[in-house]
Parts: C-alpha cells; structure tokens; sequence
C-alpha cells in the first residue's frame, strides 16, 4: 500500500520501492553493514547476475493512517563489529534519511543480521 500525504496542494503518493530504495541507500552508509539481503527468489537470481538493487532486502510495511511506515532490514554485516552498535546507527541513519526525504512518520526500523562477512 503506497503512503499518502496531504497538503494544500494536494495528495503526494509514494510508493513502498522508493521508500525501500531510500531505507536500503541509507542502511549501506552505515560503517558495518556490508550488504542487503535477498528476501525473495527473485532478488537472489538478480543478486547472482550482479544487478545492484538497493530495495533488496527491504521489506515496508505503510500502515493504516497512510503516513507512518515501519522497515525491515535484512543485511549482511562485517566480521568483528559490535552487532548492537551496527544496528543502532542503521536504525538511527535510516530512520532520519526516510523521515527527512519523504516527511513520513517512521515507527520501527528492524534490523535482521542474516550473515556475517569475513
């Protein structure tokens, strides 16, 4: 379901890929994180061919007022950092990168660690 924001000039829809494609640039940023996950067959054959996709691993959920999301992230971090501290500067750094760019309320960012990279 697309997030709907009213003003004085009208209703701004935006869809669930670039709310994704902005959670998934941002949670990259972050010092640790080295990748997004698949989260679907299709995303991992993509993956495989070497198609950069920064809405992989980014599942959105708008819920039922319309302008407060919440966001999963499914990622891949580096061998040796604190987990806790990753997460919370993903959580941080995503949450205002959405918040900022789309004026949406975000609710709760998760943060799945599917992997760890040496």
């Amino acid at each position: 379901m697309p997030a709907n924001i009213l003003n004085e000039h009208g209703t701004v829809t935006l869809s669930d890929d670039l709310i994704a494609i902005i959670a998934g640039t941002a949670a990259v940023e972050n010092y640790g994180i080295v990748a997004m996950n698949s989260k679907s067959a299709t995303d991992a054959i993509l993956q495989l061919v070497g198609s950069e996709n920064m809405k992989r691993g980014v599942d959105i959920t708008v819920l039922s007022d319309g302008v407060t999301v919440d966001i999963d992230l499914h990622v891949t971090v580096m061998y040796g950092v604190s987990l806790p501290a990753v997460a919370q500067n993903a959580v941080s750094n995503v949450k205002y990168r959405v918040e900022e760019l789309t004026g949406l309320h975000v609710r709760n960012v998760n943060i799945f660690v599917e992997s760890i990279r040496v």
